[in-house]
């Protein structure tokens, strides 16, 4: 495997990605329904992009919540724009890449993105 290889894997699990990958639009309704209870984040990655790497990377190795804190969604842009555009209307989030939302009581309560991402304090959204 090749520099470049490592950079643009794809793979979620080479960044240990805390939660479940986010695949369907009926995802986004369970989301907000789940978010009365525990805040949800939804990342928001594109797979080509060496930023929105290394964002990811950074963020899944200083992530210390349990799933009983926060529900992780992970999305992949490439292969689920649409999924992307729905989160933007639905949630009222201008789409950004990388991205990380906040849900929390059906509503996004907050969103960074690129470097912002790292330097939300998420503590204050339990």
């Amino acid at each position: 495997m090749g520099i470049f290889d490592s950079l643009f894997n794809s793979d979620t699990k080479e960044s240990n990605w805390p939660g479940e990958q986010l695949e369907s639009l009926d995802q986004l309704d369970l989301i907000k329904t789940a978010s009365f209870k525990t805040p949800q984040l939804i990342f928001k990655h594109s797979t080509r992009c060496s930023i929105s790497r290394f964002v990811l990377t950074d963020f899944t190795a200083h992530f210390t919540y349990s799933a009983n804190e926060f529900g992780a969604h992970y999305l992949d842009l490439l292969n689920h724009r649409d999924i992307s555009n729905a989160i933007a209307e639905r949630f009222e989030v201008q789409h950004q890449s990388p991205q990380l939302i906040v849900i929390k009581e059906g509503k996004a309560i907050a969103h960074a993105s690129h470097e912002g991402i790292n330097e939300l304090q998420l503590s204050t959204f339990l």
